[in-house]
C-alpha cells in the first residue's frame, strides 16, 4: 500500500469548491458570477486578487447584459452635518440578514462639492457637469463608471457654468446652468453616443422660463420647471419652452418620477404625493400612514426612481433611513403605495445631497 505524502493529505483536506472554481476557464467563471447579484461583488472580492480583478473587469458586466442580469443599484451623496462643503459617495447594499446599509464608495470615486445638480445617471455612469457657484464657473465634465468605479473624461462644457439641472432624454443630458454674465440662464445638450455638445439657441420666453427656476424634474421625456410665479414644460422634439398648468403652489423639490407620475414628500403635511401630467392634478399616495406617522427629524427627504418602485430617503434621529414603496393605480385610479422594507441605512450625524439609480 502506497502512503501518501504530507503535501497529499493537505491537498486532500482541502475544501473541494475552493479547488473546483478556480481551476474551470475564466470564461465559465465570469458566466457563473455575472449570474449572481452585484451585491454579493464585496464579499468575492476578498476571496482573491484574481477574483477581485474579476468582479470589476469589463467582461464581467458585459456578460451581466447578456444574461439580463443587470440591477438598479443606488448611489448616494452623503455629507457630515458638521463639514457639510464635500459629500462623499455611498453604495446602498443588502446585508445577509435581508436589511439594507450605505457602504462608503471606492475612493476612486471623487468627493463633490456641495453643487450636486450637477449630476445624474445614465445606465451605469454618472455624469458631472460645471462649477460650485456663480464665482467658480468652469467648463469641467467628467463621468462616473460605477461598475469599475474609474472616472473617465468627457468633452468640456462649451461655456464656463455652474449647472442647475441635470437630465437625460433620449440618449442627450440636457444641462441647464448659471453663465457668464451672472445670473444669466443657458441650456446645453450632450449627446452620449457622439460625445459631442450642442448649443441651444435661447428665445425671450425660454430666458424668463430658466430665470427663476429652483425645481426641475424630466417626465413623459419633457422638462418640467417652476418657480414662485408658474410652472413650465419644455419639449425637446419641438425645441420650445411653454407655460404649463401644473399648479405651482405645491413646492416638489427633490421630486423623482416613476412612469411618467411625479412624486415627492410633502413635508408640511407628511405625505408623498403625485402628480399625472395626463389627468394634470394632484394626489396623496394612500397606504402610507404608518411609514409617514412617524415624525421625520429634518426638513430634507429626497425621492429617487428605484427600478420602477420609490425609494425615500430621509432623516430621523440616529441616522439616516431609507424606504423602497411599491406603486400601484388601483380602480378609480388612485395610487397607493406599499412599504417593501424601512431601514436605517447610515448611523451618524449625515445628510444626503444627491440619490441617483444606476444599473450595474
Amino acid at each position: 500500500m502506497v502512503s501518501k505524502t504530507k503535501a497529499e493529505d493537505e491537498k486532500s483536506s482541502e475544501p473541494t469548491s475552493s479547488l473546483i472554481l478556480p481551476s474551470l476557464p475564466e470564461d465559465v467563471i465570469i458566466d457563473i458570477l455575472a449570474r449572481l447579484s452585484r451585491f454579493d461583488y464585496p464579499k468575492l472580492s476578498l476571496v482573491s486578487k484574481h477574483f477581485r480583478s474579476l468582479v470589476a473587469s469589463p467582461k464581467m458586466y458585459a456578460r451581466r447584459s447578456l444574461l439580463a442580469s443587470t440591477e438598479h443599484c443606488l448611489y448616494v451623496a452623503v455629507y457630515d452635518i458638521y463639514s457639510c462643503y464635500f459629500y462623499h459617495w455611498y453604495i446602498l447594499c443588502r446585508k445577509a440578514n435581508g436589511s439594507r446599509c450605505l457602504v462608503r464608495a471606492p475612493s476612486t470615486l471623487p468627493v463633490l462639492n456641495n453643487n450636486l445638480a450637477t449630476s445624474v445617471a445614465v445606465g451605469s455612469r454618472i455624469y458631472v457637469f460645471g462649477g460650485i457657484d456663480h464665482t467658480k464657473m468652469t467648463t469641467n465634465a467628467f463621468c462616473m463608471d460605477c461598475r469599475s468605479h474609474t472616472v473617465e473624461p468627457i468633452p468640456t462644457i462649451p461655456v464656463p457654468l455652474v449647472c442647475t439641472f441635470a437630465g437625460f432624454i433620449d440618449r442627450k443630458i440636457y444641462v441647464i446652468g448659471y453663465c457668464d454674465p451672472y445670473p444669466k440662464k443657458a441650456m446645453l445638450v450632450f449627446d452620449t453616443e457622439t460625445q459631442k455638445w450642442e448649443h441651444v439657441m435661447t428665445t425671450p420666453k425660454m430666458e424668463a422660463s430658466l430665470t427663476r427656476n429652483y425645481a426641475y424634474v424630466v417626465m413623459a421625456d419633457k422638462i418640467y420647471t417652476m418657480d414662485c410665479y408658474g410652472s413650465y414644460v419644455y419639449d425637446p422634439k419641438e425645441g420650445k419652452w411653454e407655460t404649463d398648468n401644473m399648479p405651482n403652489s405645491i413646492y416638489w423639490e427633490n421630486a423623482c418620477v416613476v412612469d411618467d407620475v411625479l412624486y415627492y414628500r410633502d413635508r408640511y403635511v407628511n405625505t408623498l404625493r403625485a402628480y399625472d401630467p395626463i389627468q394634470k392634478s394632484w394626489e396623496v399616495v394612500e397606504g402610507l400612514k404608518e411609514l409617514l406617522a412617524a415624525p421625520i427629524s429634518s426638513s430634507w427627504s429626497y425621492t429617487v426612481n428605484y427600478g420602477g418602485n420609490l425609494a425615500l430617503l430621509f432623516s430621523r434621529p440616529g441616522g439616516i433611513w431609507c424606504a423602497e414603496i411599491s406603486l400601484e393605480r388601483r380602480q378609480g385610479g388612485q395610487i397607493w403605495g406599499k412599504v417593501e422594507w424601512c431601514n436605517l441605512v447610515l448611523t451618524g450625524n449625515f445628510g444626503t445631497g444627491k440619490c441617483l439609480a444606476v444599473m450595474v
